[in-house]
């Protein structure tokens, strides 16, 4: 079998996405009527965005060691200090790091900042990890193939809109 360089190449794709039920989440969402599952939609990451999301792993290894560094051998004020300025001062799992930037980055609706990430996994640690499992699975299946485009010979229907003015 051949690959066919010049079709994939010339494909438009667009990411999965998919909506993931938060039944624990309901108090949160506005306008859920009963009987109704709220969902929180999700989408698959691009290669620029994974890499992003292994990179949080690493940002989050040198966060450590310049803490470690700066708390060593320093007083007691100082180490309140710091702690205050980088945050409780414990050590945040790598996993657990890129999930939240996965999350942040992988979420559609409703949109997610890293505040409500690391307050998500705080709180709902089993939703928090169902939605980045949800995102991992629909970036490891790759981009949809999108609709072709119209090539430049198709007809393009000339006729007027009933709402045109």
């Amino acid at each position: 079998m051949e690959f066919d360089v010049n079709r994939f190449t010339g494909a438009s794709f667009k990411r999965r996405e998919e909506d993931v039920p938060v039944p624990d989440l309901r108090d949160w969402f506005k306008g859920v009527k009963e009987g109704e599952t709220p969902t929180w939609r999700v989408r698959g990451l691009s290669g620029a965005e994974l890499a992003s999301v292994n990179e949080a792993q690493a940002r989050n290894r040198n966060r450590n060691a310049i803490a470690e560094g700066l708390l060593s051998q320093k007083d007691a004020k100082v180490t309140d200090a710091v702690r205050e300025l980088i945050g409780s001062g414990d050590s945040v799992p790598d996993d657990l790091a890129r999930r939240i930037e996965m999350l942040v980055i992988g979420s559609v609706v409703p949109e997610c900042n890293h505040q409500l990430a690391v307050k998500l996994a705080e709180a709902f640690p089993i939703e928090f990890w169902e939605l980045t499992t949800k995102i991992t699975q629909l970036t490891g299946l790759g981009s949809e193939p999108g609709k072709p485009k119209r090539s430049s010979g198709s007809p393009i229907s000339k006729s007027p809109s009933s709402s045109a003015t």
